[in-house]
């Protein structure tokens, strides 16, 4: 996704004569594309009986995302970051061991008030945001991996995830450049906190432990303004 957004600067800056789009109070713009959540995982340590600390890691996943936005002033607008589930997979790393341990599900809604120093005037309109995220977990699923492992050390014969849901604050940084009246090609990044406490509950005991996922989230797509 990276990779993405700096191609489709360079193929936006390299088509030069783009027309003017100007933001001003009052006016809706819709974003549509990829969202990318790549998590910047970290956890506190998970404690097993013969088993080194071992910590998570979330893999990233892609969407499609629904961003609408509404300018309450000529510079400034509120937007709400939107899309379709994420779906991530968490495996367990420690010294010598790797282990598929789940996968959940997560509705990320991220409410922002962003500032656009360009706002009245044609062009490109850049922006700054804060905002605030709601990371809505569900659909927690054990990997057989880890059933296979804390049956074999615990002697458990059932296994369940649980995510608590998260509240956090939020940056982002983006930019809309025309390439119409109405259109134009949107690239957005954001920093969200997201933090959760995980339970592995088994027939034989619980393990708790804390997991920082911490994404930064891109958006590659096209905005239209109404």
């Amino acid at each position: 996704m990276k990779k993405a957004l700096s191609i489709a600067l360079v193929a936006a800056l390299a088509s030069g004569g783009m027309a003017a789009q100007a933001y001003e109070q009052g006016d809706f713009v819709l974003r549509l594309g990829a969202v990318n959540v790549d998590p910047d995982s970290d956890s506190t340590d998970i404690k097993l009986p013969g088993v080194p600390n071992l910590n998570t890691e979330v893999a990233d996943d892609t969407q499609f995302g629904i961003i609408p936005m509404y300018m309450v002033t000529q510079n400034v607008g509120i937007e709400l970051l939107a899309a379709t589930p994420f779906e991530h997979d968490i495996s367990l790393n420690g010294k010598g061991v790797n282990l598929d341990a789940g996968s959940t599900k997560h509705l990320p809604p991220t409410l922002t008030v962003q500032w656009y120093p360009r706002g009245g005037k044609d062009g490109w309109q850049p922006f700054l945001g804060l905002g605030v995220n709601y990371t809505i977990f569900f659909d927690e699923k054990t990997d057989p991996a880890l059933d296979d492992t804390l049956g074999a050390i615990l002697g458990a014969t059932k296994v369940d995830l649980d995510l608590d849901n998260s509240f956090g604050l939020s940056a982002q940084a983006g930019v809309d450049i025309p390439l119409a009246e109405n259109w134009a090609l949107s690239m957005a990044v954001w920093y969200i906190n997201i933090d959760t406490n995980a339970t592995v509950s088994t027939d034989v005991g619980d393990v708790h432990f804390k997991t920082q996922i911490d994404p930064f989230v891109y958006h590659l797509g096209v905005a239209y303004r109404f």
